[in-house]
């Protein structure tokens, strides 16, 4: 063989050895499996501990918070030492400094995570609309530090030690910019294909949440759809907003059609416009099993058993709040079903249909599915009231 066909040759053997040849990380090992609660919405609830307190506290697992919080009077229950900080933090109703709590620890079943830095919120509020005492929120500073595996079909979650992972068949990987918060490519279609980033938001129970401005530039919806007046809670108190239904949202091969919408006045600039469009809620990701992996900065989803579930559309008009163990109506739209069957604000609900539980997610799940019709046991003056509402399809 001549010289430089030797050269060659050896030139190929070192080029196929080197491609043959790739560092990979050591295997995501899995560290601990635990059951959550859902709530209306797809809103998780995990029971933690803090310190060496012995109580279990509720916590939201909250993709949309850029770090852990605990709420204001479980910090005065535990006796936490805090720090005054000009740190600011926004949501839809408003703009806040918050304290901080710093150097926890943290206790999930089965882990337990050093040196957390808790900035402090008012969650009572949350607390009145979910029914059970909302502790804090479990968003990035924890998520950052592991692979978290949401089962939605089982309500378990598992989580990992970064490292490699094998992610299951039949599902896809999305791949969205990450700050502290990972921002979604998705398309809205409503007669007009429109594409921006979102908000993935595990901590908001709903489907879609999009800024009025970038419904106004956008034109995604056409110029003769109907709005519905409602209301929603979040950071800073309630916000009013409208609701309306979407032809089809798709995000990577996914599609669902006829997508309850929310849109709201940005006035706190959340979502940054026109960097971003809004945030799809849980009510969309509850429908696939999850993975997080933020090391990676990926999230793998994979349809599951609520994939093909109804979404939502019935329209009360109402806002219920559980204050004081009872079940009150605080706020009323005008001109919607509720204030056209006669509900007044500060109507305690005793019973729908015949469940008087006073439970307030089977309340809420009750008008969901319960289009048409529904007869509501009220207290006014302390006198019993049968009213009858017609709960309206936002898809007529």
């Amino acid at each position: 063989m001549k010289p430089f066909c030797i050269a060659i040759a050896l030139l190929c053997v070192a080029l196929n050895g080197m491609s043959q040849e790739e560092f990979v990380a050591p295997a995501a090992k899995m560290i601990t499996r635990f059951g959550f609660t859902q709530l209306s919405g797809g809103i998780i609830i995990v029971h933690a501990k803090l310190d060496d307190n012995p109580d279990s506290l509720n916590f939201v697992l909250d993709t949309g918070s850029g770090g852990i919080s605990l709420d204001s009077s479980t910090v005065d229950a535990l006796h936490l030492k805090t720090v005054k900080t000009d740190r600011v933090i926004r949501g839809i109703a408003g703009m806040r400094t918050v304290d901080f709590t710093n150097g926890h620890i943290l206790k999930l079943p089965g882990l337990t995570t050093t040196n957390m830095d808790f900035h402090i919120n008012d969650y009572e509020l949350l607390t009145s609309v979910y029914g059970i005492k909302i502790d804090g929120i479990i968003g990035y500073s924890f998520l950052r530090r592991y692979v978290v595996r949401i089962d939605y079909d089982n309500l378990e979650i598992e989580i990992y030690n970064p490292g490699s992972f094998k992610y299951p068949r039949g599902g896809y990987l999305l791949k969205p910019n990450f700050s502290t918060l990972p921002l979604q490519t998705a398309i809205i279609d409503d007669g007009h294909a429109t594409m921006s980033r979102f908000i993935f938001d595990t901590g908001a129970g709903l489907c879609l949440l999009l800024s009025r401005d970038y419904v106004n530039d956008s034109s995604v919806f056409k110029k003769n759809k109907k709005f519905y007046p409602t209301q929603a809670e979040g950071l800073g108190g309630k916000s009013t907003m409208s609701v309306a239904v979407a032809k089809e949202l798709r995000i990577g091969p996914y599609k669902f059609k006829k997508v309850p919408v929310h849109i709201f006045e940005d006035d706190y600039n959340v979502t940054s416009y026109p960097q971003l469009g809004g945030l799809i809620g849980n009510d969309i990701f509850r429908r696939f099993n999850v993975i997080l992996n933020y090391p990676e900065q990926s999230i793998h989803i994979k349809p599951n058993a609520h994939f093909y579930e109804r979404f939502d559309y019935s329209y009360t008009g109402l806002s219920m709040y559980l204050i004081d163990g009872e079940i009150r109506v605080i706020d009323v739209m005008p001109g919607s079903p509720g204030d056209k069957a006669g509900f007044l604000p500060g109507d305690i609900i005793f019973s729908v249909e015949t469940n008087a539980s006073k439970n307030i997610q089977t309340y809420k799940n009750l008008f969901q599915n319960s289009i048409g019709k529904v007869q509501v046991i009220i207290f006014r003056d302390n006198m019993p009231k049968a009213l009858v509402i017609d709960v309206k399809d936002i898809r007529r």
